[in-house]
């Protein structure tokens, strides 16, 4: 052998050695929280904080994609029967929990019958034990399949079962629980598993090195969920401005629900990516049609054509948001050209209409309050927009649960206001549809509109449901009940030092799929 070669050789053998170095060192993130945690149980004493940590721990059988569809997750396969009453959940083979046992039907009954316990308090409890997706039967059908059978066809079953609040109902080991049959910690599927939670903290989380991942891409909760990095660490740091000093500094790695009155300052900060999604939280102006002044469905339309709502979109969300006046959210599979189309800003018209509707000036009160900054701006926009047009509104400035005691009760004439994300259109439509008479909240009281809405919830058929919703855009848009201005937006801002880290519709940290540089 020549010196040449043995030194060439000797190179080789250190950078494989230093490769397999690198390879070995173990990486680490840290992910910034505005509170702690409330549990480790899913969908059990929770918050959006607990759901997004327990998510990464635990898996249930189905998941919401990106556009809020649902797919399998720890199903292989879901089969509905032709009577649309009974799933049949093919289970995943190779999925192990966290302890390394494998995943078997036996593991779904007993986490159903836990959360079907009316003590657990699980969040969706009622949803399964009532209604249109009641559960009337739990079977397994052999060590790999699992039955549910409904009172009902329910077209909401699926997006029930993969409800984010609900814990996605992750199935449990029972080692999750103590002797007694009480709570202990989560020995769940997912690609991290609990390592320490400190309360008041820190909750931190391991690299499940037995993880099972799906073979599609990620999206969502659903698709590949691998873990690349070692140990991700969520710390509680409840002062958003400490939160970003401490991305700033390189004290955590991920700053998951950036305020947007930060957004230019770490758009502009080196070493920092800033990512948007649009999300399917709602901002609107409700209007109460029972009122005299709106009961006229011409002075509803006059106020929609006095606003320039792209405008206000623009202003209040700094571009982070794009207008939407559907009551389908955008990001939505149910999204298409009528739910797209935009009310047209147009002052003359307004003020025709608002002439036609007998209106002569008289004041009109705006609620708002100063919690959500975003919905306080739009409120003094479309004030100022509406004077130019001839109409007057004055603005009530209120404390928020006092906005909403007024919101519950109806007792409002125009009110700037904020919905949480719905993920199904049905739900959409729902959460403001119904009878004033009985449950004063609703703002859109049409008992045609009410029976399509129910009929959405009972068929399965992606275009028949596609035709209903179109339907329903134009009875809505017809009445205008309110003016839906945008989606909100998810901001994320994280290191440089990080890759394949994204936001998206539900808001909630991902952190499998990323990987940390070099």
């Amino acid at each position: 052998m020549t010196y040449a070669k043995g030194l060439t050789g000797f190179a080789l053998a250190l950078a494989v050695a230093g490769v397999a170095g690198a390879a070995q060192a173990e990486t680490s993130v840290k992910v910034a929280l505005n509170a702690d945690i409330r549990s480790t149980y899913p969908g059990v004493n929770r918050d959006a904080n607990t759901d997004g940590v327990v998510h990464h721990i635990v898996e249930g059988l189905v998941a919401f994609r990106e556009n809020s569809e649902v797919a399998p997750l720890l199903a292989e396969k879901v089969d509905l029967s032709a009577d649309g009453l009974t799933y049949s959940f093919t289970l995943r083979k190779g999925v192990k929990f966290h302890n390394g046992a494998p995943l078997t039907a036996d593991d779904v009954l007993f986490t159903w019958s836990k959360y079907m316990d009316k003590d657990t308090k699980w969040r969706c409890f009622s949803d399964f034990s009532k209604g249109i997706s009641k559960v009337a039967n739990v079977a397994k059908k052999d060590d790999m399949t699992v039955t549910f059978t409904l009172e009902q066809p329910s077209a909401l079953f699926l997006g029930q079962m993969a409800r984010i609040d609900c814990g996605g109902t992750g199935i449990l080991h029972k080692d999750s629980f103590a002797a007694d049959g009480s709570f202990d910690k989560p020995v769940g599927t997912g690609p991290y598993k609990l390592a320490e939670w400190k309360k008041g903290e820190y909750v931190e989380l391991e690299k499940f090195a037995g993880y099972s991942p799906r073979t599609e891409k990620r999206d969502g909760y659903a698709g590949e969920r691998v873990a690349h990095i070692d140990k991700v660490r969520f710390v509680v740091i409840p002062d958003g401005s400490a939160a970003k000093a401490a991305l700033l500094s390189g004290s955590v790695e991920v700053l998951p629900d950036l305020d947007v009155s930060h957004l230019k300052e770490m758009k502009a900060a080196k070493g920092v990516v800033v990512d948007t999604a649009t999300t399917m939280g709602l901002s609107a102006f409700l209007l109460q049609t029972k009122d005299p002044v709106f009961a006229d469905v011409r002075m509803r339309k006059a106020l929609a054509h006095a606003i320039d709502m792209a405008a206000i979109v623009d202003a209040v969300t700094l571009g982070t948001a794009k207008p939407n006046h559907s009551p389908v959210p955008v990001v939505s599979a149910y999204y298409g050209k009528p739910q797209g189309e935009p009310v047209k800003y147009d002052p003359a018209l307004a003020k025709k209409l608002a002439a036609e509707a007998g209106y002569k000036g008289e004041p009109i009160k705006m609620v708002t309050n100063k919690r959500y900054a975003a919905s306080f701006d739009s409120a003094v926009f479309a004030q100022a927009m509406a004077k130019d047009a001839g109409i007057n509104i004055e603005l009530e400035v209120i404390e928020w649960a006092t906005q909403l005691d007024m919101y519950l009760k109806g007792n409002y004439q125009m009110m700037s206001f904020l919905y949480s994300a719905r993920l199904d259109p049905s739900l959409s439509f729902d959460m403001f549809s119904g009878p004033k008479e009985t449950q004063p909240r609703k703002v859109w009281d049409n008992p045609e509109a009410q029976k399509l809405i129910e009929k959405s919830m009972a068929i399965s058929d992606k275009a028949e449901r596609q035709k209903l919703f179109d339907t329903l855009e134009g009875m809505f848009r017809a009445d205008l009940p309110m003016l839906v201005l945008y989606n909100g937006s998810d901001i994320a801002a994280y290191s440089d030092k990080l890759e394949g880290y994204k936001s998206w519709m539900a808001g909630q940290p991902r952190l499998w799929g990323v990987k940390v540089k070099g």
